[in-house]
């Protein structure tokens, strides 16, 4: 009996193990003051959806969201990652804890009302914004908040580069994952991974 007990304790312990590994890490370079560690945070934003909304940092709190940064008249990569991320979307659309941000890079033709219609001819209802706004703010949040890239350049395709990149970001504005938004296979792990980001406590 003692020795059965001993291994359910063991298997208890590896299963136990095993969830610890599962949380997502938190990205970035932190900065140790103290006992206290601080992971970057995605720094203050305001943008305008395709609602003529104002969506600002604070719409997003208590929240786990998904970014990205495309732009309509891609040619290249923004018609794969849109694709990939309207299936993480149709997963978790009637979720509201669950919020998507994509941030276009070209807000010159990417006005609101062109947004507004790319949203409608999604089926996109709620909790999925399409924001623009100066576009110099765009760039800078790109690569101080998100590990992004994202810049003119009149010699690539579209005239713009930018990372082709999924950015999840949980409820303290942490960077928990990045993911190809090219590659079906990273469109999985990142669903997998927003189930297991719900399920950790608010504190952490």
């Amino acid at each position: 009996m003692k020795k059965i007990v001993l291994i359910l304790l063991h298997s208890l312990l590896i299963i136990s193990c095993e969830k610890a590994q599962e949380k997502l890490p938190i990205l970035g370079n932190p900065i140790v003051k103290g006992n206290q560690t601080e992971y970057p945070r995605i720094k203050d934003f305001s943008f305008t959806n395709q609602d003529s909304l104002q969506i600002n940092n604070s719409k997003f709190d208590g929240k786990i969201y998904i970014a990205d940064f495309i732009f309509l008249s891609c040619p290249t990569i923004c018609p794969k990652m849109n694709t990939q991320l309207k299936k993480v979307y149709d997963v978790y659309k009637t979720n509201d804890e669950v919020l998507f941000l994509s941030h276009t890079i070209d807000p010159d033709h990417d006005t609101i009302l062109r947004l507004k219609s790319y949203t409608v001819d999604q089926g996109i209802k709620k909790n999925w914004h399409f924001v623009t706004g100066n576009k110099d703010s765009i760039y800078k949040i790109a690569t101080e908040s998100y590990f992004a890239t994202a810049y003119p350049d009149k010699n690539e395709p579209g005239g713009f580069v930018h990372s082709g990149g999924f950015l999840l970001i949980d409820k303290n504005r942490h960077v928990r994952g990045v993911y190809d938004g090219t590659n079906p296979k990273e469109t999985e792990r990142l669903i997998a991974d927003v189930k297991n980001l719900l399920e950790e406590e608010p504190n952490q």
